[in-house]
Parts: C-alpha cells; sequence; structure tokens
C-alpha cells in the first residue's frame, strides 16, 4: 500500500466510525508513523509504506476509530503557538482557553506572582510564563498524574515553576498577583451526552462540575480571595452559558471590576475580578 492508498485507507475506516475530519486524522496519524512532511508525502505519495510502518498504522488507525482522541494518540497538542504533551491523565488543551491565557497576560508584569489552580497539563502557567518574563509562578492540581505531565511541560519549554497538589487552595500558601483557573465546569448530567472522545476518554474529575457545574466556583469564590495580593486578580474560565451566574458570585464574593470576556466565537469564555484587601 502506497502513502496515498493509506490516507484513504485510514479515512475510510475513520468516516466508517464516525470520526470528524476522518481525512485530516487519517493523515496526521500516517504523519506520526512515518515522519514525513506533507511535501514529502505529495512528492512521494506513490511510494509503497515500509511493512512495518504499515502496521503501525493500522494500530493507530483502530484506536482512533474507537473513538480515543486523536491527540492521546499522537501524545501532544498545540496551544498557544506551542506543542504540549498530553496524555490520558490531563484534558487536552482547547483554542477556547487561550482566552484565559490572554487575560491574565494583560493584567501580569516582570516580577508579579501567577497561581494556576487545576493545572493539568499546565499548559496555561507554562504559556503564561513564556508570555511575561520574570515571573514566578506555581502550578496545582489533585492529580498526582496530571502533574507529571505538568512538570514534563515545563521541562520541555524550559520553564521555571513551582508544581503543588492540591485540591484547589487547601495546599496554597504565599500571595499571588493573579489566580487563574479552569476548573471542572460541565454539569453532571451534561456529561453523558457529550462526544465520545470526551465522555469516554478525557479525566472525567476534570470535566465534571456537579450538579449545575458550579460546585468548584463556589468554592474558589469563598477561597482564593484570601491568596490574593492587594489589587491582585482573579480570572476564571467559564461554560459559554455560565457568564451571569459566576459573574454574580464574584461580586457577591466582594470582588470589584468584575468583567466577562468573550472568545473568538463570541462566547461567554472568562470572568475576572478584583480582589479585595485582606489582612
Amino acid at each position: 500500500m502506497n502513502y496515498r492508498e493509506a490516507v484513504a485507507f485510514g479515512t475510510e475506516n475513520l468516516s466508517g466510525a464516525g470520526v470528524a475530519d476522518a481525512e485530516l486524522d487519517a493523515w496526521y496519524l500516517l504523519q506520526m508513523v512515518c515522519k514525513i512532511e506533507r511535501s514529502y508525502y505529495y512528492a512521494h505519495g506513490e511510494e509503497p509504506v515500509p511493512e512495518d510502518q504499515m502496521r503501525e498504522y493500522e494500530i493507530a488507525v483502530r484506536k482512533r476509530a474507537e473513538r480515543i482522541p486523536l491527540q492521546y494518540i499522537i501524545g501532544e497538542q498545540e496551544f498557544m503557538g506551542l506543542k504540549f504533551k498530553v496524555n490520558s491523565s490531563v484534558l487536552i488543551p482547547r483554542q477556547d482557553t487561550e482566552t484565559l491565557v490572554e487575560e491574565a497576560i494583560c493584567l501580569l508584569r516582570p516580577g508579579m506572582r501567577v497561581l494556576d489552580v487545576c493545572t493539568g497539563s499546565g499548559c496555561v502557567l507554562i504559556s503564561i510564563l513564556k508570555n511575561v518574563p520574570d515571573m514566578t509562578g506555581v502550578g496545582s492540581d489533585i492529580s498526582k498524574q496530571a502533574l507529571l505531565v505538568a512538570k514534563e511541560n515545563a521541562r520541555l519549554h524550559e520553564v521555571e515553576a513551582e508544581w503543588v497538589r492540591s485540591d484547589l487552595m487547601d495546599n496554597i500558601t504565599g500571595t499571588y498577583d493573579v489566580i487563574v483557573s479552569n476548573p471542572p465546569y460541565i454539569p453532571t448530567a451534561v456529561i453523558a451526552t457529550l462526544m465520545p472522545e470526551v465522555r469516554d476518554f478525557e479525566p472525567i474529575d476534570a470535566l465534571d462540575g456537579r450538579e449545575d457545574g458550579l460546585h468548584f466556583y463556589r468554592r474558589l469564590m469563598n477561597e482564593a480571595g484570601a491568596y490574593l495580593n492587594p489589587g491582585g486578580w482573579l480570572c476564571l474560565e467559564i461554560g459559554h452559558d455560565q457568564g451571569a451566574a459566576v459573574s454574580r458570585m464574584m461580586r457577591d464574593a466582594g470582588f470589584s471590576q468584575v468583567e466577562v470576556v468573550r472568545d473568538l466565537a463570541g462566547n461567554d469564555r472568562v470572568v475576572k475580578g478584583k480582589g479585595k484587601y485582606y489582612v
């Protein structure tokens, strides 16, 4: 089977399994296995795929047909122009979350401290530290496995950060100029309706925001303010329909200058507010 036939084979199998963007995924899997670029593929499409690589490709296609996310098979995902290692211990970084990073960058200056709660792969904290020089950063997560991924990504991008295993603020010390978080925010009942790639393979604890999706926001409103320096900010990613509820909660908790920020698709995506002074 040559390269073009291999992509056609992958596309047919993935389409039959209901995979969106089947042809693109088939190509990415071939690229991963054969370590070729598009230019080589177009110039040498009629060349046979080596037998060992073809066997490996068939295995990768079978995994994707089972709806295992492409990013978990390949082992990486791009975010903020950087490539991050991912596995089934962490959520796959999404473009929506870049809005959270961009808002934090606007608030931070060299010499400040930032805390990323529910850090997962570390993509938010690492992207911030890559874009704002001379920062001190701490990333926390309840998952030991997620922190191992975050540490690997920090090494990959040559970023110095502290990593803490913590259930939200339980093991956090010190104070920060900005606290960011992308907490679990999907209502429990909604998870069953999600696409199989998310529902069956991404870590449920990083998705499940309990009955109404707002459980972790309530905790963060009650706990996070005490860890902010005077004039510090709390920035939270939210679901597209949670802007009103989370911004109201933030105001009720004593935060000022509360604002809902939309993502590139025009959906509510981030709520931010300035903390009150704690003695």
